[in-house]
This record gives structure tokens, C-alpha cells and sequence, in this order.
């Protein structure tokens, strides 16, 4: 399959991106993902290996986009916690000395 990653065009293979990340040990993963055989592995790191380019020169989206065309998974960003809800003045302080209080 052809694409573009950083205004280069690439022949890509699923074969082919199978054998370049053959061996390849996986980055810890702070961001998008994409998962290649049993290994989960940072887009970024992929997309360095496949195209030879430093990371700075493509987007994740690229990669994402290639891989997901070629028939790879791919994870988006993890999700954040839904924040807790902010406690009064009243509530935090009955929480620290560990009464409830009924409001």
C-alpha cells in the first residue's frame, strides 16, 4: 500500500512492518498506540522504524492512519480519570477528622 508520512511517500506491507519490528523491544507507551503481533508499541517508535525519519518530521496520525489501513489495531490516548469533585470547606474538614457530616 502506498502512503505519505511527512510528505514521503512509502510502499508499505503488513509483512513488511511485521519484519522491521521483528526483535524490536517496545518503548514504554505515553500516547497513541499500535499493537503488531503480540506486542503493543508507541506509534512514534513505528513510525521512526518503518520510515527511517526522525520522529519530529511525522504525526502520529500519519502512522495511525498507515497502520490502520495496512490492518494493524490502534489505541488511541489513554483516557484521564474523571476528576473527583471538589469538597467544601466543611467536608474536607470533617473528612480529616474522620466524622461524616450530613449535608
Amino acid at each position: 500500500m502506498r502512503c505519505v508520512i511527512a510528505r514521503f511517500p512509502f510502499d508499505l506491507t503488513k509483512s513488511g512492518v511485521l519484519e522491521s519490528m521483528k526483535g524490536v523491544k517496545p518503548e514504554p507507551i505515553v500516547g497513541e498506540s499500535v499493537i503488531i503481533g503480540r506486542r503493543q508499541y508507541p506509534v512514534k517508535q513505528v513510525g521512526q522504524i518503518i520510515t527511517r525519519q526522525d520522529r519530529r518530521d511525522f504525526s502520529a496520525g500519519e502512522v495511525v492512519r498507515a497502520m490502520t489501513l495496512l490492518g494493524f489495531t490502534c489505541r488511541g490516548l489513554p483516557q484521564a480519570a474523571a476528576p473527583e469533585p471538589a469538597l467544601t470547606p466543611l467536608q474536607r474538614a470533617s473528612a480529616m477528622l474522620g466524622s461524616p457530616v450530613s449535608v
